[in-house]
């Protein structure tokens, strides 16, 4: 009877200190080792489109500090001491404990009390991991070409690296965010992704937090999800929206003039620097395939025909052409979300958005594996 008494006690005590947590709001009890001349500690709040400073504390003489803060909602908070920046995620009903020591340059610290804030800790060491990777790549190359060697040549050596490093990162991210589907540190790790080459995965995360309603009262989260139903209907694997144009002739063009034939859709401009510069690879990767049943429509943002024109003839593209003449703000423009050019969109046979934004050598091996003779 006596062991069964104890176990009943500590089961009210254990109760008892569960009962006394404050659900109104989230306590960060926090210390800094050798804070120097630091004398006070920032709480900053993230929203869906800012960081701000929403409270501050003073250090005490043995460096301990105290937030007490409500949270309407599970976020990302920071804490600012001095130019460190210390990421955490809180909600209401947490007790934090922190600690770090500005002596350490890698600006690490311990975190307890937040199972998400631990999950932002490994987001933040895979995104400095490959980022200081990626600063080294970038660092040699500038001695290099500092030392008057080839730029072209380097590129050739330093680029593949880079863009490893990159793609390293991505598959990083994607596991640990399939790992951590719960944790609003997921989130924050996609949103760090790439648009334009991740936005396939972007959208099916989208869907997944709407149809299950996780962080459904985050509006950060509800805005990401906004911006992804917005685009999912021009996303890979999405049948492409049909539109009518006027061609460079004047004559209507309709995206049901390529059905049953392979079409990439090409959005640039002649005032598009970068559109301009990738014109090159879509004249070359044209007349590889054309005659295997790639076609092109290039569907141009420019205002005056004149310049259009002239584009047309001096980079040789020798495809079909139009435009709304209204830059981003044409009709087609807006069906298809195009924000920044160079854009394309590859569709199949089926009317089926089977790629998108491929440029240069990843064009050319989309093409390949596309158009290559069965064996």
């Amino acid at each position: 009877m006596k062991t069964r008494s104890v176990v009943y006690s500590l089961i009210g005590l254990v109760l008892l200190i569960a009962s006394c947590k404050d659900e109104s709001a989230f306590k960060i009890s926090g210390t800094v080792k050798n804070p120097g001349s630091v004398k006070k500690v920032y709480l900053l709040e993230a929203d869906s489109v800012q960081v701000s400073v929403i409270d501050s504390a003073n250090l005490s003489e043995s460096g301990k500090f105290e937030f007490k803060h409500p949270a309407p909602y599970t976020n990302l908070y920071k804490l600012r001491v001095s130019n460190n920046i210390f990421d955490l995620i809180a909600k209401n009903g947490d007790v934090i404990d922190f600690t770090t020591d500005l002596n350490d340059k890698t600006h690490t610290y311990v975190i307890s009390g937040s199972e998400n804030s631990e999950k932002i800790q490994q987001f933040n060491k895979l995104s400095n991991f490959y980022g200081d990777k990626n600063s080294k790549v970038v660092e040699e190359y500038q001695a290099k070409a500092g030392q008057g060697k080839q730029s072209d040549s380097l590129m050739a050596i330093y680029m593949p690296r880079f863009l490893k490093n990159l793609s390293d990162y991505g598959n990083a991210i994607l596991k640990f965010v399939d790992t951590n589907k719960t944790s609003l540190a997921s989130f924050y790790a996609m949103s760090s992704l790439e648009p334009m080459k991740y936005e396939q995965q972007l959208v099916a995360y989208a869907d997944t937090l709407k149809d299950k309603g996780t962080f459904s009262d985050n509006p950060g989260v509800q805005r990401f999800i906004r911006q992804m139903m917005e685009i999912k209907p021009v996303s890979i694997g999405h049948k492409a929206p049909e539109f009518i144009t006027l061609g460079i002739d004047d004559k209507p063009v309709k995206l049901t003039d390529y059905k049953g034939k392979y079409v990439m859709l090409d959005f640039w401009a002649s005032w598009c620097a970068p559109c301009r510069a990738e014109n090159p690879n879509v004249v070359k990767a044209y007349a590889a395939f054309k005659d295997k049943g790639f076609n092109i429509l290039g569907i141009s943002l420019d205002v005056g025909k004149k310049e259009w024109q002239q584009a047309i003839t001096a980079d040789k593209l020798t495809w079909n052409h139009a435009s709304d003449l209204k830059r981003f703000d044409g009709p087609t423009e807006v069906l298809y979300h195009i924000q920044a050019i160079p854009a394309n969109f590859i569709i199949n046979p089926e009317g089926i958005i089977v790629a998108k934004n491929l440029t240069g050598a990843a064009l050319e091996d989309f093409l390949n594996k596309t158009f290559k003779k069965p064996q």
